[in-house]
């Protein structure tokens, strides 16, 4: 077992899932999930992951709702939003109340990544 952090992507698009664990997998251990619900899932069976990435744009549950759901079993988590639009009002309120730490526009970039989540591991 390594001691790199360990982070969930949770993306409905599985090149989204591949680009994003072969970027990080020096940095970090990356476990991917399709979907919110499969995600709920992983966090219940995973007590190791310690940083939770989610895409916004999901069928049946978008990114905030999933980390919202999340948060409420798993309150000790760093959560972030990952998204293809501009700041919507719900990302807005989500980073107000301190639900989310950062939002990452797509296409990311991997230095910005990686610098928000080692330090909000790292304070």
């Amino acid at each position: 077992m390594s001691n790199k952090p360990v982070l969930l992507y949770v993306d409905d698009e599985p090149l989204n899932l591949k680009l994003f664990a072969i970027n990080f997998r020096n940095k970090f251990d990356v476990v991917t999930s399709e979907s919110p619900y499969e995600g709920m899932d992983i966090l219940k069976s995973n007590s190791q992951i310690g940083v939770v990435i989610s895409d916004m744009k999901m069928p049946g549950m978008s990114g905030i709702e999933f980390i919202r759901q999340a948060r409420q079993e798993f309150p000790n988590l760093v959560y972030f939003i990952l998204t293809g639009f501009d700041i919507t009002e719900e990302i807005s309120s989500a980073l107000n109340e301190g639900l989310i730490s950062k939002y990452f526009r797509k296409p990311f970039n991997i230095n910005e990544v990686e610098a928000s989540i080692n330090h909000t591991l790292n304070p």
